[in-house]
């Protein structure tokens, strides 16, 4: 099986920490990017070196699901760890084992510490939980490959816990770009259920309580969905089986071929087999398919299991954005509720492509206000600039502040607008290292070149920051010092100004005596690309 350009780079970049020291690492690809083609042609590649490998994951369908796209990928064949069955004894290199099965300790005490060189955990987001930690201790000298879907730093951060790098992330936006995810519009449908009343647990919303908020609703919802997706083929999320069951009634009174299943359906293959040939256009379930089933031909979801996880949303979601040329399928359609919570974590369609939480609140504002289905990656877009003239928006009145105290160092905020950092200002570290306070070299480092270190808060920003200045004096771009020099006389985005430009712009200021701009030129229209030939406004 060929590998997209992306697969490749991932499949490199995994390699390449294993070989640094490196042992545990993760792997970001959204779902439906064919994470596990990635892993298994990994795999293919630990098994010709002669290392054993284990593909863990929790539950039954993806361990099959893994099986089956190791053999058709790569030839190889796999042993099995799961309930009755044992790999022991097997001379098969690989093995797809589950955790449920292998944290128990009298089946992990048959295994020598040293039996699998290799440990692939497929929806690593679990990991932290005791049955994987209980395993991945058994086994502590494996390489440990982590493939996750998650888009949430805050899932980033928990998982740099155990994790020692992130290898390689392929991001929803760039996919889609790419063309290897479909384009996502998200319309947001003006009625407003009461969370008020619902308790968390475990870190996300009560689905009982959820089920309670959300009963009143389902006949309106219904009547939502009609008007929106009628035609269309439809994955519907709720809390609990019981609501899943009366909302594919509700939904069969008002004319859809809706359908249900859950974790008891007896019938369940025969049902999403039916779903799949078209018998049926709306599929409920109560977070049944959020991992391990995959039909290319959804091109609607309905989530009425509001959450704070991302990583959940973001698989709801993903039931929905792969490809499906042969059916026409141009787009997916994301159908989002006023949710009512003083609690700002909820989950919304803008928490699938934004990393900065300014931005997705904006975008959310916006989404709602349009009254229409609505680009994802074009609202960003338009959020993030929004933002972002916002920000300059106080970031002049800061930088007048600064121009009256004659600060003889560069503040971290002036710098990043200046030179359009936007890795820098939405940066939140993920690993403990990032985490720290920056160290007494890097405090020092910065104040030597220009840079106010008391607004950095953590070592990973203080690494992030000096390599982009290390970057951009080898490309011979502006220094901090020139930066602040010139906008103190009101130069525009110096930032973008070659070393060179802006020197002979400083040499001709001091020059007139440090009175101002040189007699000609207009600072705020001055483009350094002309050489000095704009004239004053």
């Amino acid at each position: 099986m060929e590998l997209r350009p992306y697969q490749i780079e991932a499949v490199q970049a995994v390699q390449d920490q294993w070989r640094e020291g490196n042992r545990r690492t993760l792997l970001v690809l959204p779902t439906g990017a064919g994470k596990t083609i990635v892993f298994c042609k990994l795999t293919e590649g630990q098994v010709r070196t002669g290392a054993r490998v284990l593909i863990m994951a929790h539950r039954g369908e993806l361990l099959e699901q893994a099986a089956d796209k190791l053999y058709r990928s790569t030839g190889l064949r796999s042993a099995t760890e799961k309930a009755e069955e044992s790999c022991l004894g097997s001379w098969y290199r690989v093995v797809v084992g589950s955790v449920q099965s292998l944290q128990r300790p009298s089946r992990l005490e048959k295994f020598p510490e040293d039996y699998f060189d290799t440990i692939i955990v497929d929806e690593a987001h679990h990991v932290l939980s005791d049955g994987y930690q209980r395993v991945m201790e058994h086994f502590p000298d494996a390489n440990v490959l982590g493939v996750t879907a998650t888009p949430d730093r805050g899932d980033m951060r928990n998982l740099g816990q155990f994790f020692d790098s992130l290898a390689y992330e392929y991001t929803m936006v760039r996919a889609i770009r790419e063309g290897y995810l479909c384009p996502i519009k998200a319309e947001t449908i003006p009625l407003k259920l009461d969370l008020s009343g619902v308790a968390v647990q475990s870190g996300d919303f009560r689905a009982s309580d959820l089920d309670t908020a959300l009963d009143p609703y389902l006949e309106q919802i219904a009547r939502e969905m009609d008007a929106r997706c009628r035609e269309r083929k439809t994955v519907v999320f709720l809390p609990l089986v019981k609501t899943s069951q009366k909302f594919r009634d509700i939904l069969c009174g008002a004319g859809f071929r809706a359908a249900e299943v859950n974790g008891e359906s007896q019938d369940r293959a025969r049902v999403l087999q039916d779903f799949a040939e078209g018998k049926y256009n709306v599929l409920c379930n109560s977070m049944l398919l959020t991992e391990g089933w995959d039909d290319p031909t959804v091109d609607c979801v309905v989530v009425l299991r509001p959450t704070k996880v991302r990583s959940l949303y973001c698989q709801m979601v993903g039931r929905g954005t792969r490809l499906s040329p042969a059916t026409g399928k141009t787009q997916l359609l994301l159908l989002d509720f006023l949710w009512h919570t003083e609690r700002h974590e909820l989950c919304h369609p803008a928490s699938l492509i934004c990393e900065n939480e300014e931005v997705a609140r904006k975008m959310t504002e916006d989404i709602a206000e349009t009254g229409g289905p609505v680009d994802l990656i074009e609202a960003e877009q338009t959020a993030r600039e929004d933002v972002v003239a916002q920000r300059e928006e106080t970031l002049a009145k800061k930088l007048e502040e600064q121009r009256r105290k004659k600060h003889r160092l560069v503040d971290p905020l002036q710098y990043e607008m200046s030179i359009q950092a936007e890795d820098l200002s939405g940066y939140v570290p993920s690993f403990g290292w990032e985490i720290g306070p920056p160290s007494d070299k890097q405090v020092q480092t910065l104040e030597k070149l220009g840079i106010n270190p008391d607004e950095i808060q953590c070592a990973g920003k203080a690494a992030l920051l000096l390599d982009k200045l290390e970057k951009r004096r080898s490309e011979g771009l502006t220094t901090p010092k020139q930066i602040r020099c010139l906008e103190r006389y009101g130069f525009q985005h110096v930032g973008q100004w070659t070393f060179e430009a802006a020197k002979k712009m400083i040499d001709r200021v001091a020059a007139a005596g440090w009175r101002g701009a040189p007699r000609g030129v207009d600072p705020k229209t001055y483009d350094w690309r002309t050489n000095g030939t704009a004239e004053s406004g």
